[in-house]
Order: C-alpha cells, then structure tokens, then sequence
C-alpha cells in the first residue's frame, strides 16, 4: 500500500463533528479530507491560463447594467448580501466623500453576460440605495448632518450626480475562454466578503441559470427538505445545492467505475453543473427524469430510515447526528431505483444491515467518514447499498 493510499483496515472513526459557520452549527458533517483536491489540480501554475482584462466603468453604468440583467448579482447567493445598516450606510459616505473602492471582479461567459464574483455585498448595497431606496443612510462620521436619516431621493442633486456619475470603479474581468480550474483558483485567491467561499459557492459562481434554478428546484422540494430533516433548507454554505449536484452527477455515471476518469470529486461535480447548462447535453427530458428520480429517492430515503436518513446510526446510539454527504450521495443514487411498494416490508432489514455497516465494517465506515473523494473510498459507499437490497431480496 502506497502512502497515498487511505489504509481502511486501519481506521479508527472518530467522533461525528458538525460543520460550523459564523458561531452557529450547519446540521452538516465535516468531510474530513487529507488533501485540497483543488490545490493538486493545477501544478505547476501556469500563468498562460490567466486571462484577466481591466476595465473602468461609472457607478451609473454598472447600475444600469445590473437592470438590463447584464452583469448578474449572483442570484440565490445570500449570505454574501448580509451587511449591518452601520456598514451600508459608511459605503454611501465613502463614495459620497469620493473614496475610491477596492476593485471588483466579474466573470464574462460565452455570451458577453458578467457575473459579479467580488464585490457582491459592495454593488449590492449601492443597488439598494439607489435604485431599491430600501434604507435610509444612518450613523454617519463625517455627512450625519447633510445626509443623515436621507433616502437617495432626498439627496441633493449634487450628491446624487456624485454618487451616480462622478464615481468611477475598477474592474478585472475573467475572460470566458479561462479554464474552470484556473477561474476557481482566482476565485478562492481573490474572494475579500470575510469567509472565503467554498466550492460549491465558487461553482454557483460559476454557473449559468439553467443548472442553479434545477438544483433550487430539487433543493426546495418538500421531499428534500423531509428527507433531511429541514436542516438544509436555504442552507448558509449552498449544501442543500451541491446535495443535489452530488446525486445527478453519481446518478448520471453507467458505473461508479467511472468516477475514476474525473480525478476528484470537485472535476466531477464541475462537469455535471457544465452538462446540466447545456440543452445539447442534457435535454430538458433528461432533467426532467432526474427531478424524477431525486424526488423518488428522497420518499423512499424518508420510507426507510426515517428521520435518521443520510445520517450515521450506528447501533450503540440513536442519536440523530448530522447529515452525511458521502451516505446522502450513495444511497440516495440507490433509491433512485425502487418504487416505494417494492420496500413496503423490508425497511426493517435494510435498517439493520445498514447499522451493522456503521457499526462494524471499517471500510465502509472509513469510506463516509474520511478521504470520502477517494475513488477507492467512493467505489466501498456505493457497493454497500447495492449489496444490502441484494441481501434483503432486491
């Protein structure tokens, strides 16, 4: 055995920890990995890869923009838009005082369309001031009295002139032609809204209407968000979206054997988000039939193991712990294939062929605890669920 390679037999589970994030628990497992997948993706770096452009435009400009629909404010993308009244109202003062702001990022696509990828909380608050007139401008340091408890309307038209037209802004814009390695990189690089963005955030980012409204689509659905228990509903770091994105993309593989081709977990899930954006590549009949089979899979998950689905449960504790991806991806794709009548009588078994997995069986538990994007590790969650239906008679 190589010393890359996780050594199973000798696994020793640790305690379950839930993720965190600002302070507050996310009902989500931490998926304990021995490397950054990204970071072995792209050596050396080549700077060829880069291709960045700089551009000026006015406040005015960017706002009309951003009306016209051509310069996208990440949809769906909330927690980056959470700033306090205090911090608001300082970034009108800056620019009604003339600060110059950091530079934005946006990222083109093929089509000439930008996305905003730093600078969302910035041009969304100045979006909301002048165009939404959502708040009024409080606790100020040098303008309280000039321009204090004042909507944008109530601004002199001087100020307002300033605001709209005086104000240049520098942007760097991410060429579509830039592989989705390197622009993950930039993304993780030059993310500055406090905590970096995961990969599912970054990929979001990344991606075209179609693929996030059918991955809010399944995330939204009453069978989801049972199935979990409503702990990932509108969830804070996107899990509920890359939940969904993990099942299509194991869904959609003719043999878990596969998996191998894409090198990591994080190649497959970008290609799957690419493949659900395309109409030539995945028709609406074939998005249709995942809807389909995800909405199935989270009934018959529901049907089985109850409010302890895509959850370790192993026999020394019933207590509920949180949801596990690796357990949600693998036997999520299993469930898929069953109509519900076909459990009616067998949930027992599979409950307690299930447990004893989690319980006894190091290789398994190994494969939904750690190193989860390790094809071996991959190939062990996945043979365990077809084993037990062939066990209980399916």
């Amino acid at each position: 055995m190589s010393p890359e390679e996780p050594n199973d037999t000798a696994f020793k589970p640790e305690e379950v920890v839930e993720e965190v994030f600002e302070g507050e628990a996310t009902g989500v497992e931490v998926e304990h990995e021995e490397t950054t997948q990204r970071d072995t993706e792209i050596r050396p770096w080549d700077p060829e890869k880069i291709r960045v452009t700089t551009r000026g435009y006015s406040m005015r400009n960017v706002l009309d923009m951003i009306d016209d629909g051509e310069l996208e404010l990440a949809p769906d993308f909330q927690r980056n838009r959470v700033w306090r009244p205090r911090q608001k109202s300082r970034l009108i003062e800056s620019l009604l005082l003339q600060i110059p702001l950091p530079a934005f990022y946006f990222a083109e696509d093929k089509s000439g369309g930008l996305r905003v990828v730093d600078g969302l909380q910035r041009l969304s608050t100045i979006h909301d001031f002048t165009r939404n007139q959502t708040f009024a401008l409080a606790d100020l340091e040098y303008l309280s009295e000039e321009c204090g408890g004042k909507y944008f309307e109530d601004l002199s038209p001087p100020l307002r002139r300033r605001l709209l037209n005086t104000t240049q802004i520098v942007v760097h814009v991410i060429d579509p032609s830039t592989p989705n390695d390197v622009k993950y990189n930039i993304f993780k690089r030059i993310n500055t809204g406090g905590e970096p963005l995961n990969a599912m955030e970054i990929r979001h980012c990344m991606s075209r209407n179609r693929s996030r409204d059918f991955l809010k689509l399944c995330a939204s659905s009453d069978s989801f968000n049972a199935a979990t228990g409503g702990r990932l509903r509108d969830h804070v770091r996107m899990n509920d979206r890359e939940a969904v994105l993990r099942f299509i993309a194991f869904r959609r593989l003719t043999h878990i054997s596969e998996y191998e081709q894409y090198g990591s977990l994080e190649t497959l899930l970008d290609r799957t988000a690419e493949l659900i954006d395309s109409k030539d590549d995945v028709p609406d009949e074939l998005l249709d039939r995942w809807h389909h089979d995800f909405v199935r899979a989270m009934d018959n998950a529901r049907l089985v193991f109850g409010e302890h689905a895509f959850r370790k449960w192993p026999r020394s504790s019933d207590r509920l712990s949180p949801f596990n991806r690796a357990l949600f991806e693998s036997w999520a794709v299993m469930l898929a294939d069953y109509h519900p009548d076909q459990l009616a009588g067998v949930q027992t078994k599979i409950v307690e062929r299930a447990r004893a997995a989690m319980t006894n069986d190091s290789a398994y538990i190994a494969s939904i605890s750690a190193s989860t994007s390790d094809p071996q590790r991959v190939k062990a969650r996945f043979a365990k669920p077809r084993a037990i239906m062939q066990d209980v008679g399916l």
